[in-house]
């Protein structure tokens, strides 16, 4: 065999003994979320009503605060979400050039910091758990210099308050070189929390289509990223729907069980972006209605034979 298949029968010997030691530990099934700021400039309605159709109950809304008067107002979100019986499992935190926590730009430094303020406060009205924070800006790979692990960790420390005040978890995302200029593994992620210092910053977003790029194996990845692990976006090699490529996700889902991610408040998220090289684009898009119907329910159905065929 190679070596990734040594390493997949690993974690499937792990998981097998596991199952056999501990049967109730796998009763529960992964809890589904999905991110939702890809269906665009899309009615809110519209994607709560597509994610409900196809099985889903949580959602992963978009971090649209940039500002005081930005964003959906929160009455409104909370009456779709109500109406459907849609719960939030987190938001994704978007962070582009103008709000860099990275940056020797004051000004972008201090508009993360107080966008990263305003959707932990969100994140407490609308009952998530988490927020995807960035470590640096999305769409620019080029370092600015060699301090922006510092000054990222600093601007971040700058915010443990208010998720120490609210009970929000920080999901430091590991993000592929080419499109971020730090924190590109789950080793990366672990060191910058470590420097960061703070109890209330200590979990990890990750992301199959990341790890492919960036690990030497996606499920060792996860299994030493452990319980920090507190959302799991999905998508396949080509960023797209699972299954339309070459990622083994049967291992995916071994060791998302193997680090509990089956257990309360601890999501598998899917988000088949596409290539884009700042896929921020997809924001501002107008919704493909037809294509994304498609691909939640190919997504979710996939997925979730997988899921049966690892159980059973």
């Amino acid at each position: 065999m190679q070596n990734y298949e040594l390493k997949n029968g690993r974690i499937r010997e792990t998981f097998a003994a596991a199952r056999e030691s501990d049967p109730d530990r796998f009763k529960e099934k992964l809890t589904l979320s999905w991110s939702v700021w890809m269906f665009g400039i899309e009615h809110l309605e519209d994607s709560v009503k597509r994610l409900k159709r196809n099985g889903i109950n949580y959602i992963e809304l978009k971090g649209d605060r940039q500002t005081a008067d930005s964003g959906i107002p929160i009455p409104e979100v909370k009456q779709v979400l109500g109406d459907y019986g849609i719960k939030v499992s987190g938001v994704c935190g978007m962070f582009s050039p103008d709000n860099d926590i990275s940056s020797p730009n004051v000004y972008s430094m201090q508009n993360a910091i107080d966008y990263i303020k305003r959707e932990v406060e969100f994140l407490a009205e609308v009952g998530g758990e988490y927020l995807i924070v960035v470590p640096s800006a999305v769409g620019r790979p080029d370092a600015i210099d060699g301090n922006e692990f510092i000054r990222s960790a600093s601007a971040l420390r700058k915010c443990v308050p208010v998720f120490a005040e609210y009970g929000i978890k920080a999901a430091i995302e590991p993000i592929r070189s080419a499109e971020v200029s730090l924190i590109h593994s789950v080793g990366d992620a672990l060191r910058f929390i470590e420097a960061v210092g703070e109890d209330a910053i200590g979990h990890i977003n990750a992301d199959t289509y990341h790890m492919l790029l960036e690990e030497s194996h996606i499920g060792e990845a996860m299994l030493n990223a452990g319980e920090k692990i507190v959302n799991l976006h999905i998508a396949d090699s080509n960023r797209d729907a699972p299954g339309t490529g070459m990622i083994d996700f049967d291992t995916v889902i071994r060791a998302a069980y193997l680090i509990g991610m089956n257990e309360k408040g601890r999501y598998v998220t899917p988000e088949p972006l596409g290539p884009f090289p700042v896929p921020y684009v997809l924001a501002q898009s107008p919704c493909d209605v037809e294509v994304m119907d498609r691909l939640v329910a190919d997504t979710v159905r996939y997925f979730r034979e997988r899921e049966r065929e690892v159980l059973e």
